[in-house]
């Protein structure tokens, strides 16, 4: 019954919104900031495998694209678009997923922080307090691989996108010739930005697992 509740709030309040209202609700019914930030971690590792298998699907379209000689032009640019628009917006919630996890972190770690003053037994506050760097710690490693697993998106999205447009511009073979040249740098690109999605997304399940 909680689990649904959580679900059914997370989802009416969304990534946007009053954030702090949203943490006021959650807490009302028992779900903490720590619920919250495991949830959007593990959203966050999951937009991000979404992401890697999209743009696996948008480098295969692309050889299959440089591969065509003559045939219809016009529906291999069609199908080539589709894979860059379907990565963008898998990008896009990439990074939505990565600033609502950053959101909360903050306030949690900016709650816990505060509550260390209100410990009486000395002992128990410095347990918090180990605690708390540790966390901080484990998260600084999870957000930074989350950080360069997104910005490796961007240049794979700039030369998706120039050859989306050369081709929309040049329905030819002679546009195919050129955009065959480009296949290397897309593919080395890709496989970075699938390598990076890798560690980062074995980050936040080490996270969320430490979190537990």
């Amino acid at each position: 019954m909680r689990t649904a509740l959580f679900l059914l709030l997370i989802g009416l309040f969304g990534l946007s919104g009053c954030q702090s209202m949203q943490y006021r609700a959650l807490e009302s019914v028992g779900i903490e900031k720590r619920d919250v930030l495991s949830s959007r971690v593990d959203k966050a590792a999951d937009a991000q495998d979404e992401a890697s298998e999209q743009f696996a699907s948008a480098l295969d379209q692309f050889r299959a694209t440089v591969e065509v000689d003559g045939g219809d032009l016009e529906r291999t640019y069609s199908r080539l678009d589709r894979e860059f628009q379907r990565s963008q917006a898998r990008a896009t919630e990439v990074s939505d997923r990565i600033d609502a996890v950053e959101n909360v972190a903050g306030a949690l770690f900016k709650e816990w922080e505060s509550e260390l003053a209100l410990y009486s037994d000395p002992d128990l506050k410095r347990r918090s307090e180990r605690i708390l760097v540790d966390t901080r710690k484990r998260y600084a490693s999870m957000m930074s691989a989350m950080r360069r697993a997104e910005a490796s998106m961007t240049p794979v999205l700039n030369v998706l996108q120039d050859q989306v447009l050369f081709l929309k511009h040049n329905l030819n073979s002679m546009a195919i010739a050129a955009v065959r040249d480009e296949l290397g740098d897309v593919e080395r690109a890709t496989e970075d930005l699938i390598t990076a999605m890798n560690q980062s997304i074995s980050e936040a399940r080490s996270f969320i697992d430490a979190l537990k």
